[in-house]
């Protein structure tokens, strides 16, 4: 664990969950698992504090707990889980591109609460979903609806259950367990249960009391004492953060053929990913082998290319050097497969080499990418094959092997290792300067973070007002003031000021795209790392 990525934890933490849950959160990243009065000691909390942090984390799936021997539980961190949050942005548009603002909608629900059920999560997206609609004609979202949404995430992994209290728990005789075992049937993690939801969305009343004039706690007492047994009570869902991470490393395998090929192999490409993606686990390195006969089957119905031409895309395909399709067997016109660890090393080097261009100029590419081709070179290998100046080739070298983007490799003649009678040949590790590369990303994120957070501190003041001007305004136009009123409210705001919330505004949302670009490197590299340490 770094301290780029322990402080990046704790930005995450602190901007989600406030200062208490972050100060909990990063003490146990740094410590380690540890019981609850430890943690209440180490970090001068009260103890109630700390179970209502742990609660939030557990909540959230940032920290999980175990049993030991002796009867005491201890909690742990997972940093991993905390630096997913910085992809929320980018799950919640996913859903909402595949499955339209009720995806969107019941995805964001789920990673802000953590876990729901079923029952509980459709009535909450119906009712923003109905606030949403425009006018006021008794527009409302259907329960159903959002139901049939919610069952096709499901059914394509995008949500799942969470890990149940062992029903063989309560009834053991003896004392009880200072905390549930949970688990869950693999076979069970994408059921979802019969629920018979009837209803529509509600929107919210402008005033605390309702039409009946009954005030608001009064409400409440009496819905809690009316509550009807709920249907999927127990039953509660979190999102799979490992199947979006499978739809991305998807999407940027199928961008990367259509640059190197065209739109067709793309296109085949992505059948067979379409096709496999259930069948094959996160983090395998083959998809399941796919015969060309089905693969021309599953074909989209706007794409009409004969089987032949298809047989010879695939056959185009596993000919390339990259291999990112390999051929499995000859059955069914052929049967091939798509090598997911020989993809994720490809996009890892494009992006090495992206960054040696733009860090050190196109040059310093050219050095590295030969270094890449030939493996091992001596300096005056490299000054030949690049056809650069000497001491040019030199200084490139040394700039690449200073930054760690190279390495040097010392091959004696005799055991002495004396300097004249020695090899000494550039290398390139692609992992290591992959795991290099990652951790300046998670240093740039913590510094787009920090800088964003100091913009909008800096224009606190500004801000406040902007939004009470913009309250007033909205107000005043929903009883229908005229527009002289209207237009005199505008000017509380100065000309100057709105010049500087317009250049905040554009400040902020410059950090927050380079903050989704970062992680889009992040990604990439992660899902490289992940596969080589896999496969060792």
């Amino acid at each position: 664990m770094t301290q780029a990525e322990i402080k990046l934890c704790s930005l995450l933490l602190q901007e989600h969950f406030g200062e208490i849950v972050e100060k909990i959160g990063v003490h146990l990243i740094r410590t380690g698992s540890q019981p609850l009065r430890v943690i209440a000691h180490d970090t001068r909390t009260s103890p109630d504090q700390v179970k209502k942090a742990l609660c939030v984390l557990i909540q959230h799936n940032l920290v999980t707990y175990q049993v030991h021997r002796r009867g005491t539980v201890e909690y742990e961190a997972q940093c991993s889980r905390v630096l997913r949050m910085l992809r929320y942005p980018r799950y919640i548009y996913t859903a909402k591109t595949l499955y339209s603002d009720t995806g969107e909608l019941i995805v964001e629900e789920l990673l802000l609460n953590g876990k729901m059920t079923m029952s509980a999560l459709v009535k909450r997206v119906a009712d923003r979903l109905t606030e949403t609609m425009e006018g006021t004609d008794g527009k409302t979202m259907d329960y159903a609806e959002v139901s049939s949404t919610f069952v096709r995430l499901a059914d394509t992994h995008f949500v799942q259950r969470c890990p149940l209290v062992s029903p063989t728990e309560n009834s053991e005789p003896g004392p009880p367990q200072p905390a549930p075992t949970l688990v869950i049937n693999e076979n069970d993690m994408y059921l979802v249960p019969k629920l018979s939801l009837i209803g529509k969305g509600k929107r919210r009343r402008s005033s605390e009391d309702d039409a009946t004039g009954e005030p608001k706690a009064k409400r409440l007492k009496h819905s809690t004492d009316n509550k009807e047994p709920i249907p999927d009570d127990g039953i509660y869902w979190q999102a799979n953060l490992d199947r979006f991470h499978q739809h991305f490393r998807d999407q940027a395998i199928v961008s990367a053929v259509a640059n190197r090929m065209d739109q067709t192999s793309s296109e085949i490409v992505r059948t067979m990913l379409r096709m496999s993606e259930i069948t094959t686990p996160s983090g395998a390195p083959f998809t399941q082998p796919l015969s060309s006969n089905e693969i021309f089957r599953s074909l989209p119905t706007g794409y009409n290319i004969s089987k032949q031409v298809l047989d010879q895309y695939l056959t185009l395909l596993a000919d390339d050097p990259l291999e990112f399709v390999g051929k499995s067997g000859d059955s069914g016109g052929g049967m091939y497969v798509i090598n997911l660890h020989k993809v994720l090393g490809s996009l890892a080097t494009a992006t090495l080499e992206s960054v040696v261009q733009e860090r050190f100029g196109s040059r310093c590419a050219r050095i590295f990418r030969l270094v890449l081709q030939k493996k091992h070179l001596e300096q005056k290998q490299v000054e030949d094959f690049a056809m650069i100046p000497a001491k040019e080739a030199k200084d490139m070298l040394y700039k690449m092997l200073s930054e760690n983007f190279m390495l040097l490799q010392e091959i004696p003649k005799t055991p002495d290792h004396a300097p004249s009678r020695t090899f000494y040949l550039y290398t390139v590790n692609i992992l290591s300067a992959a795991r290099m590369l990652l951790h300046r990303c998670y240093k740039s994120v913590a510094n787009l973070i920090e800088r964003r957070q100091f913009e909008t501190k800096e224009n606190k003041r500004l801000l406040e007002k902007s939004q009470r001007v913009e309250a007033i305004i909205a107000s005043m136009q929903a009883t229908g003031a005229e527009e002289a009123q209207l237009q005199e409210i505008e000017e509380m705001i100065t000309a100057p000021e709105r010049q500087q919330i317009e250049t905040l505004k554009r400040n902020v949302n410059k950090l927050d795209a380079s903050e989704i670009q970062v992680d889009e490197t992040i990604f990439l590299l992660e899902s490289y790392i992940e596969s080589n340490t896999k496969r060792q």
